[in-house]
């Protein structure tokens, strides 16, 4: 049974495109936090197009939509349990509504019972400004914004951040994935490049990393999978998350 005195964040994890490995990123950030026994709920937004459980390696573990909790036909509690981590639980998308179609009053519900019950909530957003990527905006509390280091994927990320800043959202972070040195300066650009054209503050790179591929084909959430390179990234970013949350809510151990 989940219970506590939680009053977690709701973090968004948003891209400008598809390809960026905004579902790794959020994948890989959750089983991170979830390794420092946090309690964490990831949510799958990407209605029809779902594939978040392959990144955490849960694609052979049977799990609810949200909608099932947000119409109120399931709770929570019923919420899919990872195999290696008791505190890390999972809601898959729809794949038969449209986002337009989606209570979105019902879903910012569930958010807010969700931040009860869990020290972060990651919602995996589909990629680009289309109806779910509004539907997770309107509940969300921060922002991760994955790009890669390519020129169309940092345009479109910078038209997200646009867009967020003039809805009013102004806890966005940058976080730059797949960087592949060797390539950045043979194209002359360096990250602060990308946090200029963005206009976001970075929260920290993601280099390129096989093992990102390997996991999925493994069916091993990447920290699991190999401690370094990539994953080093997100165990890092556990730790900044975690200092942050600490920092704002001290009454928490």
């Amino acid at each position: 049974m989940l219970g506590g005195n939680c009053v977690g964040e709701v973090y968004a994890i948003v891209s400008g495109k598809g390809g960026t490995g905004k579902t790794s990123v959020c994948a890989g950030l959750a089983c991170a936090l979830a390794e420092r026994e946090k309690k964490i709920l990831c949510i799958d937004c990407d209605v029809g197009l779902r594939n978040l459980d392959i990144s955490l390696g849960m694609s052979d573990v049977p799990a609810l939509s949200f909608l099932d909790v947000s119409e109120g036909s399931y709770r929570l509690e019923d919420a899919a349990r990872h195999p290696k981590y008791p505190t890390l639980r999972f809601f898959t998308a729809p794949m038969n509504r449209s986002p337009e179609a989606i209570d979105t009053k019902a879903f910012g519900n569930m958010l807010r019972q969700a931040r009860q019950a869990f020290d972060f909530v990651f919602l995996d957003a589909p990629a680009g400004v289309d109806a779910g990527f509004r539907l997770v905006s309107a509940w969300t509390d921060r922002f991760l914004l994955v790009t890669g280091p390519g020129p169309a994927a940092i345009r479109d990320a910078a038209r997200v951040s646009d867009l967020l800043e003039l809805s009013g959202k102004r806890n966005v972070r940058l976080i730059v994935n797949r960087v592949d040195e060797e390539m950045l300066s043979t194209v002359r650009l360096t990250i602060d490049d990308v946090m200029d054209t963005t206009g976001t503050p970075l929260a920290g790179v993601v280099p390129e990393d096989p093992n990102i591929t390997l996991s999925a084909a493994f069916g091993s959430p990447v920290p699991v999978y190999a401690k370094r390179c990539a994953a080093g990234s997100f165990l890092r970013f556990g730790s900044i998350i975690t200092h942050f949350w600490k920092k704002e809510n001290p009454t928490k151990v």
